[in-house]
């Protein structure tokens, strides 16, 4: 079953892109006047992995498949069969899957017949072919087996073609000026013209007459596709951009003649990671012969992971909800300006909410658990639906939670069923959810990886999401991926493949992603199901902690302090905040606060109760629980106790506020801007910059925003994105 899409309206309204390219609703298939009825656009949707292109192309199809003809390939997903010959590319492999899904029966309306494709495939398939060995020619027609039954119907049509092919070719007379591939690619077309199609069929080989050096003569352009193609290089791609064209002009007949009032709207060709070689392969000749004035009116619909890809160099850039009602689109005098992109925006808050009132009709979780997840996921489609179908699991009575064993670990312990008060985006990442019938549950942070970070090495990238530059990314590939790096380039490449999925790397997380940096954390700490004392974890972080050290390879105390709370040690932070808080910089040592406590919190595997983080922000924790050395205590004055322990409450209330992983505490919030108002009155200089982050800082918690840098309103240049004195790239 099709997932249920939340802020796609602009392309699924009844007035929306789909409706004004396809002239049929999606709901209901009643017409709709045609946007650019006579030069219709290519549509491009863009944007990076989880924003739900692939979702939408298969919600076209779904919706339109009955009422006009549909197909959708995959361009990174056309593989070779078992045993290719020379006639087989991804060109050769996608078309035969496109015309199979476009003669597919639809409502008051013929099949569409691919004669001239069929012509076309067959030819480039002989040049193999020989006549001592009719396996090869046996094996290739087997696999056109779909498109040549769209000609001719009866199931054993090609049984006796390779033979009469064959015995065609021992006869005739040998030309050693004629390439053996324009040979029997002639007597191939020659025999399936005679076998298979009718006399008005026969008539689509003629279409091959316009082919370069063809003179007109469509057996001659057939003998010399199969050339070219043998030849390979720009020849070949010539021959497979005929091919294409051969498909476009035998869905654009199937339109005109007599059918033409039997048909309503547009056909709709679907091309998903378009952005591949295959996929500009097969737009870029419709791009041409478009831009040329021929006009096919084919509503195709494609996708780009890459939002700048130079096929994309002279597209018409609209962001989604411009286009809701019109596209605003114009060809230009470029080629690729018949390109309409479309940039899918994230999801809005009220969209997550609508996810997740889907699973959750009775509303039993939290009410802000919609909006921490669109916090954590930036509003990605797919992380959105997978952490709502997760949650309304979490909380129905009696709810199986089915383990499953996690890559190359035994299972873990299944969380509790988590109370409504401590449901959190954190304890979803190990809930089960199925995804269809019949497939075995899975966890939601192995999906979620799975498909934003299809083929890479998890494990590798794990590792280097607990840096946080480029140098500590290096320093950590040649420290603990030994084997896998050399002076650390294993860090280079994982760098320019993230660029290259579009997934942003910066100065301040080497993933930059909060949602792809969360995830990969959540596995590097749980993978090796070393329960209390994650090994693996524990070694990457002491790493780090150890080069930013006095004497390591890149000092940095707010760093090393950051790595000491991500172990869980708080008394060195708490203590330099302590020892550094009479300093006259206060917005630096509230810029050192804020990153220090950013730090990931070390979550126990299936914790459901209060966040532990919580009691000691709120002066809760039970007395004498922890001993003076834990708590920096051991030596101190009065004052230097009392301040000791504000700042322990304060870095903790901030730790829990800051994580993505939880959600935002109104007691905890107001007890921050309580301790904030504190130290403002203690402070002998920057009391009016503590007063404002006791004013802001819960503004921005409350808004969903990071704390801002320095404390004030987003519109003053408080927009969160600082780092305080964090330091260099480390």
């Amino acid at each position: 079953m099709e997932r249920e899409l939340h802020g796609r309206e602009a392309i699924f309204g009844n007035d929306g892109l789909a409706a004004r390219l396809t002239g049929l609703t999606p709901y209901g298939s009643a017409r709709v006047a045609y946007e650019h009825r006579d030069d219709p656009p290519v549509a491009v949707l863009t944007g990076g992995r989880g924003m739900g292109k692939t979702a939408v192309l298969k919600q076209l199809r779904h919706l339109y498949r009955e009422i006009t003809p549909v197909a959708l390939v995959d361009c990174e997903a056309v593989v070779p069969p078992a045993d290719p010959g020379p006639g087989w590319t991804p060109v050769t492999g996608a078309l035969p899957e496109l015309a199979t899904q476009l003669t597919a029966k639809v409502r008051a309306a013929r099949p569409v017949q691919f004669p001239r494709l069929s012509l076309g495939l067959v030819a480039v398939a002989s040049i193999s072919w020989t006549r001592e060995d009719e396996t090869q020619a046996q094996r290739d027609l087997q696999s056109l087996g779909p498109v040549l039954a769209t000609v001719d119907t009866r199931g054993d049509a090609a049984a006796g073609w390779v033979t009469k092919v064959l015995a065609k070719l021992a006869s005739a007379a040998f030309d050693s000026v004629v390439p053996l591939a324009g040979m029997v690619a002639e007597a191939t077309v020659e025999t399936v013209l005679e076998e298979t199609f009718s006399r008005f069929q026969r008539r689509s080989a003629d279409w091959y007459g316009s082919y370069p050096h063809a003179g007109g003569n469509g057996r001659i352009g057939l003998r010399q596709l199969a050339v070219d193609f043998e030849r390979g290089g720009d020849l070949r791609r010539r021959a497979e951009d005929h091919l294409v064209l051969a498909l476009v002009t035998d869905v654009v007949r199937a339109y005109g003649g007599l059918a033409r009032g039997a048909r309503r709207g547009r056909p709709v060709l679907l091309l998903d990671n378009a952005h591949t070689v295959l996929g500009r392969q097969l737009v870029e000749p419709v791009l041409r012969q478009r831009a040329s004035g021929v006009r096919d009116q084919i509503a195709v619909f494609a996708s780009s992971r890459a939002r700048d890809h130079e096929g994309l160099s002279h597209a018409v850039r609209k962001r989604l909800p411009e286009v809701a009602h019109g596209s605003h689109w114009v060809r230009g005098s470029e080629v690729t300006s018949g390109i309409l992109a479309v940039e899918l925006t994230a999801l809005g808050p009220a969209h997550a909410q609508a996810a997740f009132d889907r699973h959750d009709p009775v509303g039993r979780t939290p009410a802000g658990l919609a909006r921490g997840v669109h916090r954590l996921t930036g509003g990605r489609p797919l992380g959105v639906a997978l952490f709502a179908q997760a949650a309304g699991k979490a909380l129905v009575p009696g709810a199986p939670q089915p383990g499953t064993p996690r890559p190359q670990a035994p299972q873990a312990p299944q969380a509790p069923q988590a109370p409504q008060a401590t449901l959190v985006p954190g304890a979803l990442l190990d809930r089960m959810v199925e995804l269809r019938e019949g497939r075995a549950p899975v966890r939601v942070a192995d999906e979620l990886l799975a498909q934003l970070l299809p083929g890479q090495q998890l494990d590798v990238l794990s590792v280097l999401a607990a840096a946080h530059g480029e140098d500590s990314a290096r320093l950590l590939a040649t420290a603990r991926l030994r084997g896998r790096s050399l002076d650390g380039d294993v860090a280079l490449q994982v760098r320019d493949m993230l660029r290259e999925q579009d997934w942003p790397v910066g100065p301040e997380y080497f993933v930059a992603d909060p949602l792809l940096r969360s995830l990969l954390l959540h596995r590097l700490r749980f993978q090796d199901d070393d329960h209390p004392h994650y090994a693996v974890w524990r070694a990457v972080h002491e790493t780090l902690r150890t080069a930013y050290a006095p004497g390591g390879r890149c000092p940095s105390v707010p760093h090393r302090l950051h790595q000491e709370l991500v172990l869980g040690r708080t008394r060195d932070c708490v203590t330099h905040l302590r020892e550094r808080f009479t300093d006259g910089d206060v917005t630096a040592w509230l810029g050192s606060l804020r990153f220090i406590a950013s730090a990931p919190y070390p979550r126990p595997p299936g914790h459901a109760g209060p966040d532990p983080r919580q009691a000691v922000a709120l002066g809760r924790e039970a007395a004498g629980s922890l001993p003076d050395g834990e708590t920096g205590l051991a030596g101190l004055g009065e004052r230097a106790v009392e301040l000791q322990l504000q700042l322990r409450r304060l870095l903790h209330a901030v730790w829990l506020l800051s994580d993505p992983l939880a959600l935002p505490d109104e007691e905890v919030i107001d007890k921050m801007a309580h301790e904030l108002r504190q130290l403002s009155g203690r402070h002998p200089t920057g009391n009016s910059v503590l007063w404002d982050a006791a004013t802001y800082w819960p503004q921005d918690i409350r808004a969903w925003r990071p704390l801002s840098m320095p404390p004030g309103p987003p519109d003053t240049g408080g927009s969160g994105q600082g780092r305080g004195n964090g330091g260099s790239d480390a």
